[in-house]
């Protein structure tokens, strides 16, 4: 499993738009069904900071190819406008999953 994350500060009063673009077609939805879940979360401090993050049921090249499919990089190209900076994005492979008992 691999967990995708990725935290951005937006320009200020953009989430909408921001949100608009990263909004997944019916097409893209079908090639992300490995995600599971993704959530969006917005910092307590600053309304303007987001972190992206979702669990991906598959190895790093089924990441790539779904990514591909999906059309990520337009994706991200889309909602660049709406960026101020990225301040992490990443691939990282779960080694360890932690349950409370």
């Amino acid at each position: 499993m691999i967990c995708t994350l990725t935290a951005r500060r937006l320009k200020p009063g953009t989430f909408e738009d921001f949100r608009a673009a990263w909004m997944p077609s019916e097409q893209q939805q079908e090639a992300s069904s490995k995600w599971n879940p993704v959530y969006i979360c917005r910092d307590v401090n600053d309304e303007n900071v987001i972190l992206a993050f979702g669990m991906f049921e598959g190895t790093v090249d089924e990441l790539r190819q779904a990514q591909e499919e999906y059309g990520y990089d337009q994706t991200v190209q889309d909602a660049s406008q709406y960026v101020d900076e990225v301040l992490l994005d990443g691939a990282y492979e779960v080694i360890e999953e932690i349950r409370p008992d």
